[in-house]
């Protein structure tokens, strides 16, 4: 089960205690945001849709969660629930939940977090004439494009050839006038089309909107650097690094195959959380909430590299097999996020 089929199975078990009579709600949520559990939660994922419904309903919010728990735990593939602190319901799948997410990320492959939240959408993006705020345009349009919108792009000037040719901007964004909230992050403090696609983007993404980027003299070679310090680096090495694994243990004969991983650090409730980074990015028009994102994916999965393949005369085992399935839906997530980003996401570094 997926977090987004968790999120649609939580929203149909509260429309039920609606239709049951058991909470008296008159507008119900469009969507139940599902994560990874915080300080004093437990389980797979936590949710806190009964603090949501608490004031509506007339019910205290723990009796909501307890109503709600009643009716996960007749659902398949749900092994648990418990309710902690002033109403989270804290969520356990099966044993098999972290094969069957594995499996899912690789059925839906780059596309893994994509939706059709905002079908039907066609926000209004409006950049000022500035490189920095026609790549943030840029990355915005395609993770609202990834969610099902349909967004509508205008610049307050032409867009420039070398942000054509360098950056990756489509060359047919039309001059328009403003809208009421126009992307206008910190311009960037000098030109960065000497850096390159992939790292200039990088370079005025990473930063939050109101960050003023590094660049120009002195800061060039942080990101063009291929170093553990340059965190793009690390992102498109540890990417690099999955698709090798997964040729290495071709020629070993043997393939992946999603299973119980342990332990797995921080990696797979990372990978699950994927599709809220998303919903959240398009949401919040941030895309420096993704790149942060991947460079914390990249970071968990790090240690579990070396842990891979076989070692010496060791036969591949279905510890092996498993562990190879998650660095590849891994390095899946991490390349899917990178081409949201307008960024290349290289087999070879």
């Amino acid at each position: 089960m997926t977090p987004v089929e968790l999120s649609r199975t939580v929203l149909h078990a509260v429309r039920r205690a609606v239709d049951a009579g058991e909470l008296a709600v008159a507008v119900l949520p469009e969507r139940v945001v599902v994560a990874p559990p915080g300080p004093g939660g437990c389980g797979d994922y936590a949710t806190n849709v009964a603090l949501q419904l608490a004031r509506p309903a007339g019910q205290p919010a723990p009796a909501v969660a307890e109503l709600l728990r009643t009716r996960l735990l007749r659902t398949d593939g749900i092994s648990d629930v418990v309710v902690t602190g002033p109403g989270f319901l804290n969520i356990s799948l099966d044993g098999d939940a972290d094969g069957r997410l594995v499996r899912d990320i690789l059925r839906a492959g780059p596309r893994y977090g994509h939706s059709d939240t905002l079908a039907g959408q066609a926000p209004e993006l409006h950049a000022a004439h500035d490189a920095r705020a026609v790549v943030l345009m840029d990355a915005v349009a395609r993770v609202l494009r990834s969610q099902g919108a349909r967004p509508h792009l205008t610049c307050a000037g032409p867009v420039e050839d070398a942000w054509v040719r360098i950056l990756g901007i489509p060359s047919d964004i039309p001059v328009g006038p403003g809208t009421d909230a126009p992307l206008r992050p910190v311009p960037a403090p000098a030109d960065p089309t000497p850096l390159g696609r992939d790292a200039a983007r990088w370079a005025l993404l990473h930063p939050a909107p109101h960050d003023r980027p590094h660049l120009g003299p002195g800061h060039d070679d942080e990101h063009l650097a291929q170093r553990e310090t340059n965190p793009l680096f690390r992102v498109r090495y540890a990417h690099a690094r999955t698709r090798a694994l997964l040729r290495n243990a071709a020629d070993l004969g043997f393939t992946a195959e999603p299973g119980p991983v342990s332990p797995h650090g921080d990696v797979l409730p990372l990978l699950a959380d994927h599709p809220r980074v998303l919903a959240a990015t398009a949401a919040h028009r941030a895309p420096d909430r993704l790149a942060r994102h991947l460079v914390a994916v990249a970071d968990a999965l790090a240690p579990l590299l070396p842990s891979v393949l076989p070692l010496g005369d060791e036969k591949p085992s279905a510890a092996h097999r498993a562990r190879l399935a998650l660095a590849e839906a891994a390095g899946t997530v991490l390349a899917g996020g990178l081409t949201l980003l307008g960024i290349d996401a290289p087999e070879h570094l």
